[in-house]
């Protein structure tokens, strides 16, 4: 990827405006299309869905499929360099894109990341080679065939059966306790690559985003104590001591380790466990990356100088990268389309069409900061948008975390 900026507001060399374009047109690059276009950049999106959140505020939608030719071939004249929202664009489509275009990131990073028997590999490896922080991942075992299944050691039972493709927010994930529910479960999985990690002693769960430009410079967001619920993130909470300090300083050196033993250009995200290290203390183990901004991320638009997504088009764009600074303690609440479900907020009135939630109510409150996607309807389950919540200090943020979560009905803070 070339080292020459491309600076907002200029001419390219072929005397157009500048112009950044992102391959997925979801929130994420709804998100990122706002943080360019905030910066002076035109944008991009291709997307094959003609109301995709991103498509609508972008300069440009080119609506095709990812690896439709002349999609391609538009996007690519269309703009100086590209990125992608989510994980699972095809890796062809991307090589393509990488041959005339500055890609970020890289059509091999994002391979690694597409598939979970190479990204556990990437994890020992960068494990193997680093110093006493280095975070390993959890004990596990790939399963391809029927004799890498008869073959799983013992002690890797109970476990947790991933596919080593395409699953997120708990998809494509099956608990064994035993040999007979391992053998049922791939079975139940369409006999597809996976993954087994043995069970681990969960206490929590946290993330680190980091931003890595062209020319090696990484720098950090603060590490974020993240909540889920039936496999979705929920909350995720940002303030000092929401993760103990020397863990969080083990998945800030483990992350940026991955980011460069990977050679990686943009925004990357990667989940760990907070684990029982059966000495009455506590580890950390390393779960999955994700090579593009991120859900638990969101808190970055409104507590941090610079956020996630601002991150993402500086190292696209070959713009320094300052070390971030959280000026507010802050938690972020997931809005699921469930909510609109929810009548006024109470689950005991569930509807079966869709209510507004009591916005006026939540943004009555002080710090709070309101971001919907666009989606012009709401499922159930669906990712609908996100509330921030900033204040002068923690007590005052998980106070009004604590009031807008019985405003919408859903779960209290731990």
């Amino acid at each position: 990827m070339s080292l020459k900026p491309l600076l907002p507001g200029a001419l390219s060399d072929r005397g157009q405006q500048m112009t950044l374009g992102v391959m997925g047109g979801g929130q994420l690059g709804r998100m990122f299309v706002q943080a360019a276009q905030a910066m002076g950049y035109f944008t991009a999106v291709l997307d094959p869905d003609p109301a995709s959140p991103a498509g609508l505020v972008a300069h440009w939608h080119i609506d095709t499929a990812y690896d439709d030719e002349q999609g391609l071939a538009q996007l690519m004249q269309r703009c100086d360099a590209i990125t992608t929202e989510f994980e699972n664009v095809p890796a062809p489509a991307l090589i393509t894109l990488g041959a005339h275009r500055p890609v970020a990131p890289s059509a091999a990073c994002v391979a690694v990341a597409q598939d979970r028997i190479q990204e556990k590999a990437h994890f020992v490896k960068t494990a193997s080679e680093g110093g006493p922080l280095s975070v390993f991942p959890a004990p596990y075992a790939a399963i391809e065939t029927p004799e890498l299944l008869a073959a799983v050691p013992a002690d890797l039972l109970p476990g947790i059966l991933k596919t080593a493709r395409l699953g997120y927010d708990g998809k494509g994930q099956v608990r064994v306790k035993d040999r007979a529910e391992l053998a049922a479960a791939w079975d139940q999985l369409g006999k597809v690559p996976c993954v087994l990690e043995k069970l681990m002693p969960l206490q929590s769960e946290c993330s680190v985003i980091v931003a890595r430009g062209a020319d090696g410079n990484v720098v950090a967001f603060p590490v974020q104590k993240n909540t889920h619920h039936d496999g979705i993130l929920a909350i995720t909470e940002v303030y000092e001591g929401a993760v103990p300090a020397d863990l969080a300083a083990r998945a800030q050196a483990s992350t940026v380790a991955i980011a460069n033993h990977l050679n990686y250009v943009g925004v990357l995200c990667v989940e760990y466990f907070v684990v029982d290290n059966g000495q009455g203390g506590s580890d950390l183990i390393v779960n999955e990356m994700a090579p593009r901004p991120h859900n638990s991320g969101h808190y970055t638009q409104n507590a941090c100088d610079m956020s996630q997504f601002e991150a993402q088009v500086r190292a696209l764009a070959g713009l320094p990268l300052p070390t971030p600074r959280q000026h507010s303690p802050a938690i972020m609440v997931n809005l699921l389309g469930d909510l609109w479900f929810n009548a006024n907020g109470v689950r005991a009135q569930a509807t079966e069409q869709p209510v507004s939630p009591p916005w006026a109510q939540v943004l009555a409150l002080p710090g709070t900061h309101l971001h919907l996607y666009g989606k012009l309807s709401a499922r159930k389950g669906r990712k609908m948008g996100h509330l921030n919540i900033t204040g002068d200090s923690v007590a005052q943020v998980r106070e009004t975390a604590t009031r807008v979560l019985a405003l919408l009905g859903l779960p209290a803070l731990d």
